[in-house]
């Protein structure tokens, strides 16, 4: 397997819409004990982590250009995720706009001694497509082949608006 990038002739279109399920990233990982907290916990920093390249693998796929992180709008976690335990993520484009890919990660942990599953948290991460010359570039627009999909992009709208007020504000 050649670790050359993709030849050209493979990235869409920046105005070919893409499907949401083309890009669908899933990760698992194992949480080790140098993943936990002094409670034996996995430290939020991991997910965190864990999140941010789950949803870079996504944005890149939608995309077929490099991506980089440029808002993380909120992580609350729900329930933690301890040493022993499996941490389950799957990202999947939420919102396409010209440059930026919104990508929302669910994170759930799962104890497979047990064959129990839980919600440990849910992230929304805003990413920019990067071009050969490291400015940002043009992404394809999200395929809006269901009404659950034009209510993200609306939805995604929505909540870029809200971050650029934000950003504005604290300037």
């Amino acid at each position: 397997m050649s670790s050359e990038a993709a030849p050209m002739s493979l990235r869409p279109s920046a105005s070919a819409p893409v499907s949401q399920a083309a890009s669908v990233t899933h990760m698992t990982e194992f949480v080790l004990p140098p993943h936990a907290n002094s409670f034996g916990n996995v430290f939020g920093g991991q997910i965190m982590a864990w999140v941010d390249i789950c949803a870079a693998i996504c944005a890149s796929r939608h995309s077929r250009l490099p991506c980089v992180t440029a808002f993380v709008d909120d992580l609350h976690f729900v329930a933690p995720v301890r040493a022993g335990e499996i941490v389950r993520l799957e990202a999947r484009v939420s919102a396409a706009f010209r440059t930026s890919l919104e990508i929302t990660v669910e994170v759930s942990g799962e104890n497979p001694i047990e064959a129990r599953r839980w919600v440990c948290t849910r992230a929304t991460l805003t990413f920019v497509a990067v071009g050969a010359d490291r400015q940002p570039t043009p992404v394809p627009p999200l395929l809006l082949d269901s009404p659950e999909l034009v209510a993200s992009q609306a939805a995604g709208e929505e909540r870029r608006q809200q971050r650029k007020a934000r950003s504005r504000s604290a300037k």
